[in-house]
């Protein structure tokens, strides 16, 4: 049984309305990892609602979180918003409402193409609407419980001044500790280390609770039945453990079903962003791999596994695995052992399954494709010389032109360079024929002239004449790599000729063997 089929037994069994949590405190650039937490809720999610159940999908939003340095992506008078939630920051390019729906809404768009049926909310708002005043009254009426919890559990010392709120200071805008003795709802007084003396009314946003307390208290707002973190929450006396206790013991609720993933390690040549100078984000992601692989990629195996994301040639490997699992759901043929990988594809498309087997055109074909046209009515023209598209649906040819718009990102950003070719426009002048080459061009051009335009008749004459010809087919390859792209090695020769237009292809040949 898939994994996600597991847990999405459990919290069924024990819930009428599920409600599944994820979320991202967006504090800067985000990184792919940051993907997996919300395919995982959201396979857990479709999972639940195949059982039947009404289950919800929310995604928090950390916007009153504090900004916690200057990163080095932010110019230096950024410095003055160190400790101001993030909410309240400006936004860096000046096109978004702050500086946390800068750098999330991006995204966000991209969760949405995931096709991830999430509910956004922001911190900021749930504190600026009192929903987390309840819980933060108990967290001043039971301080000397949390601060045993947090003894007991990480097994660190106990810290009697723990605060597990702190107040937004009205004069400087940054958190600060509050005075306890002070504190009677709704009111606590603070002194900032500004100077400013103030009292901070726990019902609006004029503070927030620290993470350890945050966390189990957006368990008892919601009524969350299970949510997927990362591992370092997870860790012995970490901050799951101490939310456990502090939903039960404190809150009065219980904890959801933990569903703690591994990070996702970056593989390839281009894992470094040529633009930014960062490691690849989700937006990256999104935007060079199909939604359908991308989910796969993180279904396929259980969140405790680590995921290599590569950005080279892995990409084109982890596509074209899809596409076999894709053919294995359809036709009912796999083993034992692909059982699981073929309901990661099922899981994969969120209870939107197609009818039937897509028209499938593998990525590394639309590689060649791409860089032979810029158009994608133009790449259509292409396909349709190697792969029957008469029964193509609109969502076929949708499904295509994504993977191309994909294909095209890669290959401008990440795409390592031994994929990379331009078909020349003409013979590229650095190509020098012999006598020898001339002859076997006249011979596979008359070879050529009346065969049927197909991949493998077109390798078995390139191979017969090669073999027959002084040059052998490696020399015969390489010889025909440099008139058409002016490399001495690249695509696969059959498929790409194939792609070809047969009279460009036999007048490149002809002019080469009479210059």
């Amino acid at each position: 049984m898939h994994w996600a089929d597991v847990i999405a037994k459990d919290i069924a069994e024990k819930a009428e309305h599920p409600l599944i949590a994820t979320g991202i405190s967006p504090t800067g650039i985000i990184h792919v990892g940051s993907l997996r937490e919300a395919i995982t809720g959201e396979s857990v999610r479709s999972a639940v609602e195949g059982l039947g159940k009404d289950v919800r999908l929310i995604y928090l939003i950390d916007s009153f979180d504090p900004l916690r340095r200057r990163y080095d992506f932010l110019p230096p008078s950024y410095e003055e918003y160190v400790g101001k939630p993030i909410s309240r920051i400006p936004c860096p390019c000046g096109n978004h409402r702050n500086y946390a729906h800068h750098f999330v809404q991006p995204f966000l768009d991209a969760v949405d193409a995931l096709g991830v049926h999430c509910e956004v909310i922001w911190t900021s708002d749930l504190y600026k609407d009192g929903k987390f005043a309840e819980t933060i009254d108990l967290t001043f009426k039971k301080r000397q419980q949390i601060i045993d919890i947090l003894h007991e559990v990480s097994g660190k010392p106990s810290n009697p001044n723990y605060a597990p709120y702190n107040p937004l200071c009205e004069e400087c805008g940054r958190f600060c500790n509050p005075i306890f003795e002070t504190y009677e709802f709704p009111y606590v007084e603070y002194e900032c280390t500004c100077g400013h003396k103030g009292k901070a009314d726990i019902r609006k946003d004029d503070g927030k609770l620290t993470w350890r307390c945050e966390w189990p208290a957006k368990w008892k707002i919601f009524g969350t039945s299970a949510e997927p973190f990362g591992k370092d929450h997870a860790a012995a006396g970490g901050s799951y453990d101490t939310g456990k206790r502090i939903a039960r013991e404190i809150f009065g609720v219980e904890p959801p079903y933990p569903v703690p993933y591994e990070f996702v390690q970056l593989k390839g040549v281009g894992q470094m962003h040529k633009s930014l100078g960062c490691s690849v984000t989700g937006i990256d992601a999104i935007r060079m791999t199909p939604p359908e692989v991308l989910n796969y990629l993180f279904l396929r195996v259980q969140p405790s596994r680590a995921i290599d994301y590569d950005t080279g040639m892995g990409l084109l490997d982890m596509a074209d695995e899809y596409d076999r699992m894709e053919v294995a759901f359809f036709t009912k043929e796999y083993t034992d052992a692909e059982e699981n990988p073929v309901r990661a594809y099922e899981i994969a498309q969120h209870n939107h399954v197609p009818s039937r087997l897509p028209v499938e055109v593998s990525m590394r074909h639309l590689c060649n494709v791409v860089q032979m046209a810029d158009s994608f009515e133009e790449q259509l023209t292409i396909i349709k010389r190697t792969v029957d598209l008469s029964k193509a649906s609109a969502e076929d040819i949708r499904r295509l032109k994504v993977r191309c718009d994909c294909l095209r990102y890669w290959l401008n950003a990440f795409a390592p360079d031994q994929v990379k070719f331009a078909v020349q426009q003409t013979i590229p002048s650095n190509v020098n024929l012999e006598t020898l080459d001339k002859v076997f061009l006249q011979t596979l051009v008359s070879r050529m002239n009346d065969c049927n335009w197909d991949a493998d008749t077109i390798n078995t004459i390139i191979s017969e004449v090669g073999k027959e010809s002084p040059l052998g087919s490696k020399g015969a390859y390489k010889l025909i790599y440099n008139l058409v792209i002016g490399k001495d090695r690249g695509p696969r020769l059959g498929p790409f000729l194939a792609s070809m237009d047969k009279q460009f292809v036999i007048n490149r040949f002809n002019q080469a063997a009479y210059r």
